[in-house]
């Protein structure tokens, strides 16, 4: 069995439902709880039933075991008892401490990194998506190879005893290394195919704007309301992974803006992740305005709102203007409404995308900071705007639901290794 074979068997980890334990360690943070909470959610969206959860406080991580030896032996006994299958860890295991447990417990253990991953690995549907989320898989799989199989355990010598020169795990990290090197040449490509649609955009003076927040705020859903796409929407983590965008035109003053839905953000995202997903992520980055998506009716929203922006200054997209839309009001019994800052400039929107309301405010937001966008006030002044937004009615009165695909370049088709499945974000 190849590398990539091992890979796919190893990620591709919940064809069932599996009985899981979810053990956490407290070192004192005040989001522990919601931590616990949101790993339920994840163990779940991958596929898990979680049946025991097992929580310890330290103040440090134990080298060997993480959460200490007797702490180990109570998840071992709670793994006997209740029948388990898995044991899901709330932390970045290191590859010793993730052997030394799985030797323990006689179980699989996943860490949260790796179950991030598997559910990314579901998931990824379009070409690119799954380009990402095996690169991804591939980083994180070279720093736990183990030994697999035997007849090449050693070099040997002697008649008929030499091997073929290098050890299994050195074949395995050349594999690997080999595979890593053919994906971000396929990413790279289709980065210069973004670049080329992006420009695009540039020269027809089109105003971009991405959703980004917290997965499971509701971006998708507030992306169908306003764009009619009809993106795929769950009540899960990490719905969607695929960024898709749509034209939608927003009257003569503005003509035509690109709105963009792009993958949903978690508190401690694998950073192969981010890596892997930075050409999905540059719609975010190229953007000329965000829509932070907020779960008004979520109690750790602050907490969210602050992981969000780490993201965001990792990938550079931190010095974009910004509109805070707090979704789902309905449950925070909250009503439609705009919020200014003390320049008068527009902070928050809020709105529901599920029951429509708020979304004519969100609209004039929108078409606010796209007029009052640096250098794009004379867009709308001369006569090649007036051409240009007598074009946008023109392909506005085509389209029956006020939208039209950004449709982008039809991607490489030949990859034979590329096994994984994949989605879009609610």
């Amino acid at each position: 069995m190849g590398a990539t074979d091992r890979a796919c068997v190893c990620f591709n980890s919940f064809v069932s439902i599996m009985r899981a334990a979810l053990v956490g360690v407290d070192f004192g943070h005040s989001d522990f709880a919601a931590s616990m909470e949101e790993l339920m959610l994840l163990s779940r969206s991958a596929g898990a039933d979680p049946i025991s959860t097992i929580a310890a406080k330290r103040s440090s991580p134990d080298s060997a075991y993480f959460v200490g030896s007797g702490k180990a032996d109570e998840i071992g006994d709670a793994v006997v008892n209740d029948k388990l299958e898995i044991v899901i860890f709330n932390h970045a295991l290191s590859p010793a401490q993730q052997r030394n447990l799985e030797k323990r417990l006689n179980v699989r253990v996943l860490d949260r990194t790796s179950l991030i991953l598997d559910i990314f690995a579901q998931r990824a549907k379009s070409h690119e998506g799954k380009l990402q989320v095996e690169l991804a898989q591939l980083q994180h799989l070279a720093t736990r190879l183990i030994r697999g199989w035997t007849h090449l355990e050693r070099q040997k010598g002697g008649i008929g005893l030499r091997g073929p020169g290098e050890t299994q795990l050195e074949t395995d990290r050349r594999l690997i290394g080999d595979r890593v090197k053919a994906l971000r040449t396929r990413l790279e490509k289709l980065h210069k195919q973004r670049e080329t649609q992006r420009r695009a955009r540039g020269r027809n003076h089109t105003f971009s704007v991405s959703l980004v927040g917290y997965t499971n705020a509701g971006k998708s859903t507030l992306f169908n309301a306003v764009t009619k796409a009809g993106v795929y929407v769950a009540d899960q983590l990490f719905a969607t992974l695929d960024t898709t965008s749509r034209r939608v035109y927003l009257g003569q003053e503005v003509g035509n803006v690109v709105i963009s839905d792009t993958v949903g953000f978690v508190r401690e995202l694998p950073h192969q992740l981010v890596a892997a997903f930075r050409a999905t992520l540059e719609e975010t980055i190229h953007a000329d305005l965000l829509l932070h998506v907020v779960d008004a009716s979520s109690p750790v929203r602050m907490e969210q709102i602050e992981q969000v922006n780490l993201v965001l200054k990792e990938i550079g997209a931190d010095h974009i203007p910004q509109i805070l839309v707090w979704n789902k009001i309905d449950a925070a019994g909250l009503e439609p409404s705009i919020e200014r800052d003390e320049y008068a400039t527009i902070s928050r929107v809020f709105v529901s995308a599920q029951k429509g309301s708020g979304l004519d405010l969100l609209r004039e937001a929108i078409v606010e900071m796209a007029k009052n966008a640096p250098g794009s006030a004379h867009l709308y002044q001369d006569g090649e705007a007036q051409q240009q937004d007598q074009y946008s009615q023109h392909e506005h009165d085509q389209q029956h639901d006020g939208a039209a695909p950004d449709r982008a370049a039809e991607p490489d088709q030949d990859d034979r290794f590329s096994t994984h499945s994949q989605v879009g974000t609610r």
